[in-house]
């Protein structure tokens, strides 16, 4: 879509609004047309209008040199630069978006987003009442049985953020790559940093979980839970047989009953990727009963989906950083049903607002436009007994 483009969205724009926005959004959600398919100028030129709704774009630019003769006083005080908000806001929420999106989606399936009002809170729960059914005889009264309280406390959120400002430069050189690109870093900064807090989360290189007014790590090696699984590295589809035997060993810590887990997930280091991908991908297993007994071999080859569970494995660049930078061994993996163990309590998603009209920035920075950009959430753990780490 070439710059002239604009005047026609200005059309658009004139004839229903609502419906060109939502055009407008979803033509560059399908990437038909690209923030910078747009002139930052262009677009001020054709949605600055005055008062009145009358065009003012044109001029409103040309007063922006310093060698114009007009009224420039007149023509700044005149201004209604909503709808270019509006349309350029658009634009910049894209970019940012796209980037934001992108590193955060690696680790989209490690946890599940809560939405809360409170800045840190007590997630209330029961313990399981246990094997305390007994035979009632006919017309006798039912037994009472006691739930016992249980509950997690999760950390105080933290919100998170920045600006984006289109200048008085950027509008008079029509610098629109270089808007877009601020745009699309402040999303990838924000993408990357709540990525990396999750992984961190997941690895347990930082442990939130609080159980009853006691801190714990996510992973145990003793009581009141087990899911360290030491001196289990991956390298055959026996050792995912022997962390899903320790799945079966955990138990619900107040009646002793085993509790269900189904890993559906595998975080690994690209070291392990290959292998892991073996293991998954492979068509059949040999299984070798006599291999040690010194015996004629007998060998049975038995599809790969009766021995191997079907797991997502996730890994990529940003899990590996967080490996180095948590000093977690790089042969170590991570296994089990991640969404039902984290949380991301979030007070308020990633959002874009606008700077108001005629603010003291414009006239003390000469900043024409500009956005404010940020989230508000935390890294939570809800249970740990879901997943499980496993050590070379």
């Amino acid at each position: 879509m070439p710059f002239i483009k604009s005047q026609e969205l200005q059309r658009w724009y004139k004839a229903d609004k609502a419906k060109c926005l939502s055009n407008l959004r979803e033509s560059l959600r399908t990437k038909e047309i690209r923030p910078t398919d747009f002139s930052i100028r262009d677009l001020a030129e054709a949605f600055i209008v005055d008062r009145n709704g009358d065009p003012l774009g044109a001029e409103f630019t040309r007063a922006l040199d310093p060698r114009y003769g007009g009224d420039t006083v007149a023509v700044m005080e005149a201004v209604d630069s909503a709808a270019f908000k509006s349309i350029s806001g658009q634009l910049i929420y894209t970019a940012m978006m796209d980037e934001y999106e992108m590193y955060l989606a690696p680790v989209e399936g490690l946890y599940t987003n809560v939405p809360t009002r409170f800045n840190g809170e007590r997630i209330p729960g029961v313990s399981g009442i246990g094997e305390q059914n007994e035979v009632v005889r006919e017309l006798e009264e039912y037994p009472s049985v006691g739930i016992g309280a249980d509950w997690v406390d999760t950390p105080e959120t933290v919100k998170r953020g920045s600006k984006i400002e289109i200048s008085k430069e950027t509008l008079f050189f029509d610098r629109t790559n270089l808007i877009i690109d601020r745009a699309s870093k402040v999303g990838m900064w924000l993408g990357l940093n709540k990525a990396k807090r999750i992984i961190d989360m997941v690895l347990g290189v930082t442990n939130t979980y609080k159980w009853m007014d006691t801190a714990y790590d996510t992973y145990q090696t003793t009581t009141p839970w087990i899911n360290i699984n030491a001196s289990n590295g991956l390298s055959t589809y026996a050792n995912i047989d022997d962390a899903l035997a320790m799945f079966n060993a955990i138990t619900e810590p107040k009646t002793g009953e085993p509790i269900m887990v189904v890993p559906k997930q595998i975080v690994l280091n690209t070291g392990l990727s290959y292998t892991a991908r073996n293991i998954f991908g492979a068509s059949q297993v040999i299984v070798d009963p006599n291999a040690n007994t010194g015996t004629a071999q007998t060998q049975m080859w038995i599809p790969n989906s009766v021995v191997t569970p079907a797991l997502q494995i996730i890994n990529s660049p940003i899990i590996d950083a967080r490996y180095t930078a948590g000093s977690v061994t790089a042969t170590n993996w991570y296994i089990g049903d991640f969404k039902r163990s984290f949380m991301y309590m979030e007070n308020w998603p990633i959002s874009v607002d606008p700077m108001p009209a005629n603010s003291y920035e414009e006239w003390n920075r000469d900043v024409v436009a500009g956005w404010k950009t940020g989230e508000r959430g935390v890294c939570a753990v809800k249970d740990p007994r879901y997943v499980q780490e496993n050590t070379a």
